[in-house]
């Protein structure tokens, strides 16, 4: 599927998720480089497929954190 085109402020926006996922999910991406490099081909699937599964699904969940985290406004405590 193509990615949709996006206005110059949604592509700024973009980026700037994109770069606070990078920062966020640097030690999962990590973990899950070391994960594959250290699997030989016989034994990547079955165990290691579901750590490289839970690691995804941590990524996308912080992912999501940091793309709520923006979308936060400050609100005044009830008077």
């Amino acid at each position: 599927m193509p990615s949709p085109s996006l206005s110059p402020e949604k592509l700024a926006a973009a980026q700037a998720l994109a770069q606070a996922i990078r920062a966020a999910t640097a030690d999962e991406i990590d973990e899950l480089a070391r994960t594959l490099v250290s699997t030989d081909d016989p034994h990547l699937f079955g165990i290691n497929e579901f750590k490289v599964r839970e690691l995804a699904h941590k990524i996308a969940a912080k992912a999501l954190e940091q793309h709520l985290a923006q979308k936060k406004t400050a609100i005044k405590a009830p008077a």
